[in-house]
C-alpha cells in the first residue's frame, strides 16, 4: 500500500494515498502498521486513511471487524484517523462509536483530510 509521511514539528503521519487499497483483514492492518512503523524516514505511529481503504464490515459494529483493528492499532499505541462521508450509516451505535472516538486520542472519524492531519498531530 502506497503512503507517505508528512511532517509537521516532529509529528509524523503516514497518509495512505491508495484509495482503493483495502484492509481486508486484521494481518493486512498489522502489515500496513508494521510497514509505516518502520519506514526508511524513521519511526511513524500515525496513519491517516479514507473510508475507502476499510471494508463496510468495518462500520458494520456487529461483525466485530472495527473493535478487531482498532484494538490492535491501539495495542501498539498507533494513531489512526478515518476520513469520509459517515453521515450516510444510519446506524445508532455507530455515531456514537464514532462519537466516542472523536473525544479521545486514538482514533478519529473526520470529514476532510485537513482536519484528520490536525487532530493527529495534535496528539503524542
Amino acid at each position: 500500500m502506497n503512503y507517505t509521511i508528512h511532517e509537521q514539528d516532529g509529528s509524523k503521519v503516514a497518509v495512505l494515498e491508495d484509495r482503493d487499497a483495502v484492509i481486508h483483514d486484521v494481518q493486512t492492518a498489522l502489515d500496513l502498521m508494521a510497514d509505516i512503523g518502520w519506514n526508511p524516514s524513521g519511526p511513524c505511529h500515525k496513519l491517516l486513511l479514507n473510508q475507502s481503504n476499510m471494508p463496510e464490515a468495518f462500520f458494520d459494529l456487529k461483525s466485530g471487524f472495527a473493535g478487531e483493528i482498532l484494538q490492535k492499532y491501539r495495542t501498539y499505541q498507533f494513531k489512526i484517523a478515518i476520513v469520509g462521508d459517515f453521515e450516510a450509516y444510519s446506524s445508532k451505535s455507530l455515531r456514537d462509536f464514532i462519537y466516542e472516538c472523536n473525544q479521545g486520542q486514538d482514533v478519529f472519524f473526520m470529514k476532510d483530510g485537513e482536519e484528520a492531519l490536525a487532530a493527529l498531530h495534535r496528539v503524542p
